[in-house]
């Protein structure tokens, strides 16, 4: 069995040693390495390059936003550098929960999540499936229901919505809207955009919808297609921006 290696970013001691410990007690789990601040944490991921990195919001110099920014600027220079990102917040407050949002990592997971949850959301996100926290999710579907706390700044192929003038997440722009209206989704499709926004893997949709992993991955690709996404987290987004999922 190949396993997944992980740094973890976590600056409270205790939080830190303790996940590390926990972590190893998963065969397919492999720590490599942890950091207690955002610029070590920075260096240990690029010299490491884990298949996942566990990066927490609050951190002491910069923050967990801005390692995943640094990170993901050098990805773009560094096609091999393969890391993904798994965001981690305390607290599920709005602000929090879109400040992590829209710092553009590839998983989000609230930190009283279940040690079985996070370890089925770093297998996820290794395997290149979105998983999002549902209670991020909710919320963050709440924040884009509401037009006092969400107001658009433009109307280019992603439009930034801004959130309470400091944190900023991609939105649905207008054409992406008529597409949508032009190519509606199906059924299927919506129930299987429904679980990808919950954090599922093909296999886990599969499972709950009594349908082939090829069918699966047949509705997703149509799904990316419609939504003009690139991957399931920006279809996730897409979806929640768009009030696609309830």
């Amino acid at each position: 069995m190949s396993k997944v290696s992980v740094v973890l970013i976590e600056d409270h001691d205790l939080s830190r040693i303790g996940l590390c410990a926990a972590l190893k007690q998963y065969n397919d789990v492999e720590i490599l390495d942890s950091a207690a601040n955002g610029k070590d944490g920075v260096s240990k991921i690029k010299t490491h390059q884990p298949d996942v990195a566990l990066v927490d919001i609050g951190l002491p110099d910069i923050d967990g936003i801005e390692v995943t920014q640094l990170i993901k600027e050098y990805q773009a220079k560094n096609p091999d550098f393969k890391t993904k990102i798994l965001m981690l917040t305390m607290h599920d407050s709005e602000n929090s929960v879109m400040a992590a949002f829209a710092a553009g990592a590839d998983s989000y997971s609230l930190k009283d999540v279940s040690m079985d949850n996070l370890v089925e959301a770093i297998r996820n996100t290794h395997e290149g499936n979105a998983w999002i926290d549902p209670a991020i999710a909710r919320i963050v579907l709440k924040q884009a229901q509401s037009t006092n706390s969400i107001k658009p700044t433009n109307t280019s192929n992603n439009a930034t919505v801004e959130v309470d003038d400091t944190q900023s997440i991609t939105a649905v722009a207008e054409e992406y809207q008529q597409l949508i209206e032009t190519y509606p989704l199906t059924d299927r499709e919506l129930e299987v955009l429904e679980l990808i926004v919950a954090g599922c893997s093909n296999a886990d949709i599969s499972e709950r919808l009594y349908i082939t992993v090829g069918t699966v991955k047949t509705h997703v690709c149509h799904i990316l297609n419609k939504l003009c996404a690139d991957d399931r987290t920006q279809a996730a987004v897409r979806a929640l921006r768009a009030g696609l999922v309830k």
